[in-house]
C-alpha cells in the first residue's frame, strides 16, 4: 500500500542539488515498512467487491471469498460496518525509497481493526518516531562541495586551505505527518564535522585527523586570504609530490547531527548522517615559490 505520509521540507538547502544521507551507524536503517491507518469499514467492503469483479480465471472470486471468510464472516463480522467512523483497519504501507530491502516483507500482516484514539499493540505500527525515521530519509542535504584555494593548481608542499561556505551550510529539516492522527515529527540534521581524504597517501591533512570541526560561528575551515600560503590552514592538505598529468580525488565528506521532534513532546537523537562529494585536485611541482 502506498503510505499516507505527508512531508514539507523546513529551510532552504541551499543548492538546487540536494541528495540523501548515509546513516554512521551500519546496523541502522530507516524503517523499510509500517502499519499505518488505511481502510474504513466501507473501503475494505468495496476492496472486495472489486476483487470479485476480476474474471481472470476465477482469480476474483477465489480472492474475494478468502477476504470475506476474514472480514464478513470470521474475525470480523460483515466488514466492522456498524463501526464506520469508530475507527479504521490498519495496513502496511512500504517506504518507497526502501521496496527492495528485505525488511520490507517484515509487514505482513492483512489489515486489522484499531479503534480511533487507539494506539495497536504492534512493534512496526507507525509513530512519532517511525515518522521521524521517515523523515530522514527525506533530508535533501546539499551536495558538499568545499571551497578551496589555490582556486587553480595546487602547489607541492604548500597547503590547500578548504572550508564550507555558511550560507549553504545550514540546518535542513523534513517534517513528516500522518493526516488525521494528529501525528507529526520534525526531523532536523545540522553539519557538525567534515573530513578529508586527500586521495594519496603522498599528503599531509591538516588537522592530523582529516576531521574538520565546527568553529564558534557555525562555519567549518577558515577561507584563505591573501599572505596565508604559508601558514598552515584549519581544514587543508598539503599535497607531497605532483599529480604529474592528472589530479587527486579529494574527498570532503560532511557529518550531519540528527534530532528529531514530535506532537506528542518525544523527541531525541538518530545515528548521525553523511554526505560527500569529490573534487578533482592537479598538483604542481615547481622550483621556487615568491611569496
Amino acid at each position: 500500500m502506498q503510505t499516507r505520509i505527508q512531508t514539507t521540507t523546513n529551510g532552504n538547502p541551499g543548492t538546487a542539488k540536494t541528495g540523501s544521507l548515509s546513516s554512521t551507524d551500519s546496523n541502522w536503517t530507516p524503517p523499510a515498512c509500517w502499519y499505518e491507518p488505511a481502510f474504513s469499514p466501507k473501503e475494505i467492503q468495496a476492496t472486495v467487491k472489486s476483487w470479485r469483479k476480476v474474471g481472470i480465471f476465477g482469480i476474483g472470486n477465489a480472492v474475494g471469498a478468502i477476504l470475506d471468510s476474514y472480514y464478513k464472516h470470521g474475525k470480523y463480522k460483515n466488514y466492522n460496518l456498524d463501526q464506520q467512523g469508530k475507527g479504521m483497519f490498519w495496513a502496511a504501507a512500504i517506504n518507497p525509497k526502501r521496496k527492495d530491502d528485505p525488511q520490507a516483507n517484515s509487514c505482513d500482516k492483512p489489515p486489522f481493526w484499531v479503534p480511533n484514539n487507539t494506539t495497536p499493540h504492534e512493534p512496526l505500527a507507525v509513530s512519532p518516531k517511525i515518522l521521524a525515521e521517515y523523515a530522514y530519509d527525506e533530508l535533501p542535504v546539499p551536495e558538499t562541495q568545499i571551497e578551496a584555494a589555490p582556486a587553480g593548481k595546487s602547489t607541492v608542499n604548500l597547503p590547500t586551505w578548504v572550508w564550507l561556505d555558511k550560507a549553504r551550510f545550514k540546518p535542513v529539516s523534513v517534517t513528516a505527518s500522518l493526516p488525521g492522527t494528529g501525528l507529526s515529527a520534525t526531523t532536523t540534521a545540522t553539519p557538525v564535522a567534515l573530513h578529508l581524504d586527500p586521495g594519496t597517501d603522498d599528503a599531509e591533512v591538516h588537522p592530523a585527523s582529516g576531521d574538520c570541526p565546527l568553529n564558534e560561528d557555525k562555519s567549518i575551515g577558515t577561507p584563505y586570504t591573501k599572505g596565508s600560503a604559508d601558514r598552515t590552514p584549519s581544514c587543508g592538505v598539503t599535497y607531497e609530490r605532483s599529480s604529474g598529468g592528472g589530479t587527486y580525488p579529494l574527498r570532503a565528506t560532511l557529518t550531519w547531527e540528527i534530532n528529531w521532534t514530535s506532537t506528542t513532546g518525544e523527541g531525541d537523537s538518530l545515528p548521525n548522517g553523511t554526505y560527500g562529494d569529490t573534487k578533482d585536485v592537479a598538483v604542481q611541482e615547481i622550483q621556487s615559490v615568491n611569496r
